[in-house]
């Protein structure tokens, strides 16, 4: 068998078992969360970059070795699951390096930490002085937390008793020209009433829009193509035209949403009188 067909076999091979070990291993591996996890992740890699183009390495031995690597972080992840004590052994376990705005020595040597490797930490934290901090915590991954002391952390409404509205998630309503209707449907808009808000922003319709977003508030952010920049305002008629599309839909689905029965029927009876409204208007208004 020629070499280069040899060495194609083995690095699909070697290339598909990676990518279900990286599949089987979840998320962990790739955030490298430890030391333990960091050394796996290499070790497994140059197994495979081995197995691929060096000959001398039987490509069975090579699957075996990869497929030991791949399982034994995975038992010994279940295993720390069942046990803190066995997950303290293979991921170590955080120390604390700074106390009440005071260092602790013995703690840095422990973990082999300099003093100027440490504030390096807590600039990366945007903390330039010891003394604001009132505890740093080193994780197991050599990430540094931090918490400053109180009169060092920022002001928030919550700790000037100031209540707020809930904010939740954004929700995308359109991409790439094309109406994401699910979460319209969630929202509980109509596709007039989509209509009306892009055009408030200068869209002349749905094909003009790059990307459309509405926030918890019903503030909408729309994004149009760069060569629908230069488009002229919209004209208020039709723009009016989609307002009253938007209240009339509106009204239809406040009474489908309703149990109260005198309710559903005022919503239905006002959005008829919407609609033949703009039956009698809509012509003038293009």
């Amino acid at each position: 068998m020629p070499e280069i067909v040899l060495i194609l076999i083995r690095s699909i091979t070697a290339f598909f078992l990676l990518f279900l070990m990286a599949r089987i291993m979840g998320k962990k591996q790739i955030s490298q969360l430890t030391f333990f996890d960091y050394c796996v992740g290499i070790t497994i890699g140059s197994i495979a970059a081995t197995l691929s183009v060096d000959q001398n390495v039987k490509i069975v031995n090579g699957l075996v070795s990869l497929t030991i690597w791949g399982v034994f972080p995975i038992i010994l992840a279940y295993l720390g699951l069942k046990s803190m004590l066995f997950s303290k052994i293979t991921d170590g376990k955080a120390t604390i390096v700074i106390r009440n705005g005071e260092v602790l020595d013995k703690n840095l040597k422990k973990n082999l930490l300099t003093i100027n490797e440490l504030l390096m930490l807590l600039r990366e934290k945007g903390t330039f002085k010891v003394s604001d901090v009132e505890m740093a915590v080193l994780e197991t991954n050599g990430e540094l937390s931090i918490m400053l002391k109180t009169e060092q952390q920022p002001v928030t409404p919550q700790t000037l008793g100031i209540p707020l509205e809930q904010e939740h998630g954004p929700a995308v309503l359109i991409i790439d020209g094309k109406i994401m209707k699910k979460s319209l449907e969630t929202l509980g808009y109509s596709e007039e009433w989509l209509t009306g808000e892009i055009q408030k922003q200068g869209a002349g319709g749905i094909k003009d829009v790059f990307l459309a977003q509405i926030d918890s508030r019903g503030s909408m952010y729309v994004d149009l193509y760069e060569d629908q920049y230069t488009k002229k305002r919209v004209e208020e008629r039709p723009l009016l035209a989609a307002s009253l599309k938007k209240i009339q839909a509106d009204l239809e689905g406040y009474s489908f949403q309703t149990d109260n029965p005198e309710a559903k029927k005022l919503y239905a009876k006002q959005a008829a009188e919407v609609q033949k409204a703009l039956d009698v208007i809509l012509p003038y208004l293009k």
